[in-house]
């Protein structure tokens, strides 16, 4: 079986195209109504992330990548993998600027919280302290600080004001930081800064631990990069040079085999970011509008000692 036409999969390529740019046409004339009060679905934050100079970026790279080795080479599963390949390069060897990000909030959080922690020995209420600290905090902070001032001063309950601060942070270390804030709010405790000292030493070392785990896996992430560079390296050499070695993938059944090769080099590419990422902790905290795991109910509530206070079929959103 010979493959299609050169001409062909081209004219497939700019109609696909062309579909794609009406759609996206017709989406922004249109619009897209936001509701404040429901989360973002999963098409909309698509759209979001599609209009990222970034990402749209990458996209047109890849396209470019796609078209040209269609055109050198005739192979259109190795153009797909190759645009693919280009799209989705941050995300399969980056993830350095991410973790960076996430060291900087972590030391930002902990010289907020000793800040915080200074002025409570000042003998300050904490409606006091946050606003007199808030100003002074890092910039990678300090607007979920200074809206949680302005939610303080329209007389927001404090409570509810922090918890609209963990979600707004969403790390797992700003929720042991605000959790002991909404207990001092709601029992009224005096020894708020010694817990917050303990938090604050405990943030540092696992501040120092991340920094040396992010070092640890920028190694990795270099290493799979020039894995991949010298497989695409070698891979050129070969269509350019390889003669009546590659000819067999000019046919149905070699593109057939191709996307088998595709596929392996693929799950090796997606094992070597496993190796070099993890997931994040995920953050305890209750976010506000969304539902609470009744496992965790059943949990709390039997730690401490009120499971016979549980309902059946008991809402357990907050």
């Amino acid at each position: 079986m010979v493959l299609p036409d050169l001409s062909f999969l081209i004219a497939c390529m700019l109609g696909a195209a062309l579909g794609m740019a009406l759609l996206l046409l017709i989406m922004g004339i249109r619009g897209v109504r936001v509701s404040p009060g429901r989360p973002a679905t999963r098409t909309a934050r698509l759209l979001r992330l599609l209009r990222s100079p970034a990402v749209s970026g990458r996209i047109a790279a890849g396209v470019g990548v796609f078209a040209a080795t269609l055109v050198f080479t005739r192979w259109p599963v190795a153009a797909a993998g190759l645009g693919a390949l280009v799209v989705t390069w941050p995300v399969l060897f980056g993830g350095t600027r991410a973790e960076q990000q996430q060291i900087a909030r972590l030391e930002a959080l902990v010289v907020w919280t000793e800040a915080l922690r200074d002025t409570i020995a000042a003998h300050a209420s904490l409606e006091q302290a946050i606003p007199a600290t808030a100003g002074n905090a890092s910039p990678v902070i300090r607007p979920a600080l200074v809206r949680l001032v302005g939610q303080i001063r329209a007389r927001v309950p404090m409570d509810k004001a922090l918890l609209n601060l963990a979600a707004e942070l969403d790390d797992a270390s700003a929720d042991l930081v605000i959790a002991a804030l909404i207990l001092n709010v709601r029992r009224r405790g005096d020894r708020l800064g010694e817990v917050l000292s303990g938090l604050a030493a405990a943030a540092r070392e696992e501040l120092d631990m991340r920094r040396r785990v992010s070092a640890g896996r920028a190694e990795i992430r270099r290493g799979a990069q020039i894995v991949v560079l010298i497989t695409i390296a070698f891979t050129v050499f070969l269509v350019m040079f390889g003669g009546t070695y590659v000819e067999p993938y000019n046919t149905g059944a070699g593109q057939v085999a191709l996307v088998v090769v595709v596929a392996m080099f693929a799950a090796g590419f997606a094992w070597m970011r496993k190796l070099s990422g993890s997931a994040p902790a995920q953050p305890f905290l209750i976010r506000p509008g969304r539902p609470v795991d009744p496992a965790e109910v059943t949990l709390v509530a039997t730690l401490t000692g009120r499971a016979d206070q549980l309902t059946p079929g008991r809402d357990t959103r907050r």
